[in-house]
């Protein structure tokens, strides 16, 4: 049987790539956390990216998804020869995977470009230092599966080689309507997504952001969701500081939350697509009229097995008519309003 690596890394990344897999069960699939074989490595080791998927708390929840759904484990993908991989990332290529069939998957919202954009994409320097507002930019991969046709148009200004871009839709993000289905206790509030920034050493006011939020809910019930990449400890102080009466969540579904809120309130989080797909009142740093335009496809989760058919296509190397299959493929996917999976024949 073929081999496929699904590189993973945080806790969406990782689920996507399981999603993915569940239609692959004719290949042999293994699983590694986000990892770099250079000089990027040698700092995850010390613990000095652990703000980052190389290390800390996300590549800590990686391995236990991993182990607790009894996935193969091939730390680092140096154990087989692989036929295909498959990552939510192109910040970095490894030197093992180079030269592989490999597909792109966008994992959500990217980063706003700012100067470090425009940096690397004029003096070829690493993506990583930009952060994902270069996703697709490696030029690295066969195929980028893409959550929009926003999103495909939104990639190709950025430098994104069109002839690469499929628009499949993305798991996690595809099917919404499912999330009000939970058991979630709390209705009609004002829900308050938290971001990393600070701990990804980016600027952020928090008072202001509490205070704005605590403005917009009135007297609606608050509740505030964490990422689970923050300090919680100082989190959950400023909020009992500046908002003694809101609930407070580190764990639990923010999808299934937003799906009970009336308000959503987020800066630079992809779960805003969910409160656009489920027409709640949405907040955010983006213009929200733009992320209208980028959000993901409601195809009923048929996003995974798009993209496991794109990876059976490249597999089978099937790869002669490339931007042919595209055109089809989007085409198809237009036609028939985006409801269903379209299968690639093998």
């Amino acid at each position: 049987m073929k081999k496929i690596l699904f590189i993973c890394g945080s806790y969406n990344q990782t689920t996507m790539m399981h999603k993915i897999s569940s239609y692959l069960s004719d290949f042999n699939c293994y699983f590694t956390p986000y990892y770099s074989d250079n000089y990027l490595d040698k700092l995850a080791s010390k613990g000095l990216l652990d703000f980052t998927i190389f290390g800390g708390e996300f590549k800590k929840a990686t391995l236990n998804y991993l182990l607790e759904n009894n996935l193969n484990l091939d730390y680092y993908g140096y154990s087989h020869n692989y036929d295909l991989v498959v990552t939510c990332s192109d910040l970095l290529i490894p030197r093992n995977v180079k030269n592989k069939n490999l597909i792109l998957v966008q994992e959500g919202m990217t980063d706003p470009k700012n100067i470090m954009f425009y940096l690397v994409k004029w003096f070829n320097l690493p993506r990583y230092l930009a952060s994902t507002s270069t996703t697709g930019m490696s030029n690295a991969y066969d195929y980028f599966c893409v959550a929009s046709e926003g999103y495909k148009d939104f990639f190709i200004k950025n430098g994104v080689n069109p002839e690469k871009i499929v628009v499949t839709g993305i798991p996690n993000f595809d099917d919404c309507q499912s999330y009000k289905n939970n058991n979630f206790p709390h209705k009609n509030f004002v829900l308050v997504a938290t971001s990393d920034a600070r701990e990804t050493y980016k600027i952020e006011n928090r008072k202001k952001f509490i205070i704005d939020a605590l403005k917009i809910a009135g007297n609606k019930q608050i509740i505030f969701k964490l990422h689970p990449n923050e300090n919680f400890e100082r989190a959950i102080n400023e909020i009992k500081k500046y908002a003694p009466k809101a609930l407070i969540y580190t764990t639990g579904n923010v999808h299934e939350m937003i799906a009970n809120c009336d308000i959503l309130i987020t800066k630079y989080s992809s779960c805003v697509y969910t409160g656009i797909a489920l027409n709640k009142t949405v907040f955010s740093d983006f213009d929200i009229n733009e992320l209208k335009k980028l959000a993901p496809l409601q195809n009923g989760g048929t996003s995974a097995l798009n993209i496991a058919n794109i990876c059976k296509q490249l597999i089978n190397k099937q790869k002669k008519n490339r931007k042919e299959m595209i055109d089809i493929y989007n085409q198809n996917i237009s036609n028939k309003y985006k409801f269903e999976a379209f299968k690639i024949n093998n």
